[in-house]
C-alpha cells in the first residue's frame, strides 16, 4: 500500500479516528508508524498492545491523486512476547476507492464488528437466511465457502461428493465481518466438483454490498432452485449413457 503524504496522513487520521470513536471503537494515531491501532474501548491506549489490536493503514489512490479517493486496510493482531506480534486476519480492506468520509466510516464498522464479541460474520448472517428456509449450509474446512446438498439427507461429510450448490464471496471468505462483505456467489457443481453452467446468483460488482440483504436474496435463490419442480431442468444426466455426456453450458439439469 503506497503511504500517505504528511497532509493526507492527518486529514485521514482525523476522519478515522472519529469514526471509529463514533463506531464505539477505542483508537489512537501513532506518529512513528503513522497508523492508526484501534482496540475495544474499555481498554486504555498503553494497554492497546497487550492483547488483540488492529492497526489501521491507508493512502490515496495513486491513479487519481488529485481526487478523494482513499483506501484503508485493517489487520488484526495479538501479542506473541515482545517484541513480536501475530496477524489473526483482515478486519477490513477497500475493495474500490470512495471518498474519505465514506471508507473511514466504513472501516469504523468493520473494525467495530470484528472487535465485538462474539464477533459477527457475513457466514452467519448466510446461514440464518437459509434456515428460514429450513436450508442447510456446510463450510469446507478453511473457511472459504459453503455448500448446499440437493439431497436434504446428505451427511455433511458428504455434501461436496454429490451434486451441490457452493455459496462463497469475493473476497473470498465466508468468516469476514458483515461490514466487509463484497457479495455472495452461488454455484451448481457436479459430483467431481466441477462446476456447471453459470453461476445461478452474483452480487455486487467488487465493491461493498449489503450483507443482510444480499444473504436474503441468495437464500431466496436456493431455496427455489432446489425445490424447482424437474420440468424446470434439463435431463441431461438422466440420459448419460456410455459415451454420452453432460453438457457443461447447462445451468438447469434434472437432479440425480
Amino acid at each position: 500500500m503506497p503511504r500517505a503524504t504528511a497532509s493526507s496522513t492527518t486529514t485521514s487520521a482525523g476522519a478515522a479516528l472519529s469514526a471509529l470513536t463514533a463506531a464505539g471503537v477505542g483508537a489512537h494515531f501513532a506518529p512513528e508508524e503513522r497508523v492508526i491501532l484501534a482496540y475495544p474501548a474499555a481498554i486504555a491506549q498503553d494497554a492497546a498492545l497487550q492483547g488483540e489490536h488492529i492497526m489501521i493503514r491507508w493512502s490515496y489512490d495513486p491513479d487519481h491523486p488529485h481526487q478523494d479517493r482513499v483506501r484503508f486496510e485493517a489487520t488484526a493482531w495479538i501479542p506473541g512476547g515482545r517484541p513480536n506480534f501475530h496477524p489473526l486476519g483482515t478486519a477490513y480492506t477497500t475493495p474500490v476507492p470512495r471518498d474519505l468520509a465514506s471508507e473511514a466510516g466504513q472501516c469504523a464498522r468493520a473494525v467495530a464488528e470484528w472487535l465485538s464479541s462474539p464477533r459477527p460474520t457475513a457466514g452467519a448472517v448466510l446461514v440464518a437466511a437459509l434456515a428460514e428456509y429450513g436450508i442447510r449450509a456446510d463450510s469446507d474446512d478453511v473457511g472459504m465457502s459453503y455448500a448446499v446438498a440437493f439431497d436434504p439427507e446428505t451427511p455433511s461429510w458428504n455434501v461436496r461428493a454429490g451434486f451441490h450448490l457452493s455459496v462463497g464471496d469475493r473476497d473470498p471468505s465466508v468468516d469476514h465481518v458483515p461490514a466487509s462483505h463484497t457479495g455472495w456467489t452461488v454455484c451448481v457443481h457436479d459430483d467431481q466438483g466441477e462446476p456447471i453452467g453459470d453461476p445461478l446468483y452474483v452480487a455486487g460488482n467488487g465493491g461493498l454490498v449489503d450483507c443482510v440483504g444480499d444473504s436474503a436474496a441468495a437464500a431466496a435463490v436456493i431455496a427455489d432452485y432446489l425445490s424447482a419442480p424437474v420440468s424446470r431442468h434439463c435431463d441431461c444426466y438422466s440420459q448419460e449413457r456410455y459415451r454420452r455426456y453432460h453438457d457443461r453450458e447447462c445451468n438447469r439439469y434434472r437432479r440425480p
